[in-house]
């Protein structure tokens, strides 16, 4: 689906920062998937190498992206310590898209409405697919390149997924 089509797809302005950032990228489309093995599968990578974006509330009007390898989760204690903070919080689905623009499942630091500091997990590394701004769109970049493009603070702010 183009943008014409889905008003959920935001894919060109993602498309776009990533260019702009001179990001070497290979874009992947593909229909709807179930599961973090079914979205591998469909870019062609492992489990691992999936970049979720999570959005973190600090505090009102404060927020961070969070890039979470696919095989991990927000490790709470060590963000928190990371940020100095006593309480972080995930953002409703609307406010999430009112920050960034994007629906959540499709959100990326590439192209977001507002330019959010990022955390990247110390273990984001090689190749690795981050979400390309639309369902199903993706791009696979050098991890390298996404962090040093996006001012990431690199950090071990991870544990693996339950």
């Amino acid at each position: 689906m183009d943008d014409a089509t889905d008003p959920t797809d935001q894919s060109a302005r993602a498309i776009a920062a990533a260019e702009a950032l001179g990001l070497s990228f290979t874009e992947t489309r593909h229909g709807p998937v179930r599961s973090l093995a079914e979205a591998a599968a469909a870019r062609g990578v492992e489990p691992r190498q999936i970049v979720k974006t999570m959005v973190v509330r600090v505090a009102e009007g404060d927020h961070r992206f969070v890039l979470v390898p696919g095989d991990r989760e927000i490790a709470w204690p060590k963000l928190r310590a990371l940020l100095g903070a006593n309480r972080l919080s995930m953002p409703s689905a609307d406010a999430a898209r009112e920050v960034t623009g994007y629906v959540r499942g499709t959100i990326t630091p590439l192209g977001s409405l507002a330019p959010l500091p990022v955390i990247a997990d110390e273990r984001v590394a090689g190749r690795v697919s981050i979400g390309g701004g639309a369902h199903g769109v993706a791009l696979t970049v050098e991890a390298a390149d996404l962090v040093s493009a996006l001012g990431a603070t690199v950090a071990d702010v991870t544990d693996p997924a339950a």
